[in-house]
């Protein structure tokens, strides 16, 4: 065992289930196997501007013996998304210099690691990072903490209202989050049974949406149907354009303008209503996939201090554990849907209307060092 080492973990940008799991995972093997001391630091870069930690051990939030961290979800340390962080880099950079640690774990999105990595560089932290975004778009990692329990949520949800569609012949809309990549759309609409998938990156247009539902109704005696729509999705393209940013000033979010296109083209007069799931897709006990992988990258990321193979991020790549450089996942994120990836192609083939042709090609990955 080498010299006792001080480390300090965090959490930053949008909560997610498994960033407590995270945590449970880090301080335990870190105090357990190397013995080392573990605060926690709250609220992020706030946090370290201000000096603040709390000290984290193996049982610190017991409660009657019994660990909650593991299912719980949201984060014990606050977390925060907002602000000019680099623009206080100077006294973030004193702050963190007093704390006297050896290394920082962050639990963050690309934005967060960006700017963490950042102040990093500047005061030559030991940084080792772990992707987390119920948005999966961070570069060369299969998967991101929160991502498997947020498709199960929306899932859910589609299960809850399909049958309360087909009830009263209604045409649903599910807007879920993704402003600039459509893995959760597309992922949970397949999960989930949707007659359509709207995403960034792939172009559609409400003519194609319509027929969808004509087909539903003509061809199948279906008079109900769930479209599953990124609230990042942009305007239909047989549409005058309308930027997603702009739609506030039409007092409406994605789901609401397709609805609102359906209406205007609509002969049959459908009852369309829409569901904004909001920030419930945030929330909930963790999957177990979540905690696997959770607790998967809260151990690597130790291992890595210990090995001081700093300025790497831990990626879940072919099953298994695995460190990239930080710069790389930078340089490579947000990670885009494939228009031609095979699962499109597998929505498609059980006739999904997934829009036509594509916006943007998604990019490629690379492989990491094995850990």
């Amino acid at each position: 065992m080498g010299k006792q080492k001080r480390i300090g973990i965090l959490t930053s940008g949008g909560d997610c289930p498994g960033l407590n799991a995270v945590i449970r995972a880090a301080v335990s093997h870190a105090t357990l196997t190397y013995g080392w001391e573990v605060v926690g630091i709250p609220y992020a870069t706030q946090g370290l501007l201000e000096g603040k930690t709390t000290p984290l051990t193996v049982h610190c939030f017991d409660l009657r013996g019994i660990d909650p961290l593991l299912s719980m979800s949201g984060t014990i340390l606050g977390t925060i998304n907002k602000g000019d962080t680099l623009a206080r880099s100077s006294e973030i950079l004193a702050s963190y210099e007093a704390l006297g640690l050896d290394a920082l774990i962050a639990i963050g999105g690309d934005g967060s690691i960006k700017i963490l990595h950042e102040l990093a560089r500047q005061g030559s932290w030991n940084l080792v990072a772990i992707p987390k975004t119920i948005d999966n778009d961070v570069a060369l990692t299969e998967r991101s903490v929160g991502f498997d329990t947020a498709v199960n949520t929306i899932a859910d949800a589609m299960y809850r209202l399909t049958f309360t569609s087909a009830s009263h012949d209604r045409v649903t809309i599910v807007e879920v989050m993704g402003r600039k990549a459509g893995h959760l759309a597309l992922q949970a609409g397949i999960a989930g049974g949707a007659d359509c998938i709207l995403i960034p990156e792939i172009p559609y247009t409400i003519a194609g949406v319509c027929q969808k539902i004509d087909e539903l109704r003509d061809r199948w005696g279906r008079k109900f149907a769930i479209i599953v729509v990124a609230e990042g999705a942009g305007s239909a393209n047989d549409l005058p354009g309308v930027e997603t940013q702009d739609l506030a000033s039409l007092q409406c979010g994605m789901g609401q303008y397709i609805a609102n296109q359906i209406a205007s083209n609509d002969r049959d007069r459908l009852d369309v209503r829409v569901s904004v799931l909001g920030h419930i897709q945030r929330g909930g006990i963790p999957s177990a996939l979540d905690r696997l992988i959770a607790t998967a990258f809260g151990k690597a990321a130790v291992d890595l201090i210990d090995r001081e193979q700093f300025d790497r991020m831990v990626a879940w790549q072919n099953g298994r554990v695995a460190a990239v450089a930080i710069e790389d996942v930078l340089a490579r994120s947000p990670l885009f849907v494939d228009p031609n990836s095979y699962l499109v192609e597998t929505a498609r083939a059980l006739g999904v209307y997934v829009g036509e042709g594509e916006r943007e090609r998604g990019r490629e990955g690379e492989e990491g060092e094995e850990f």
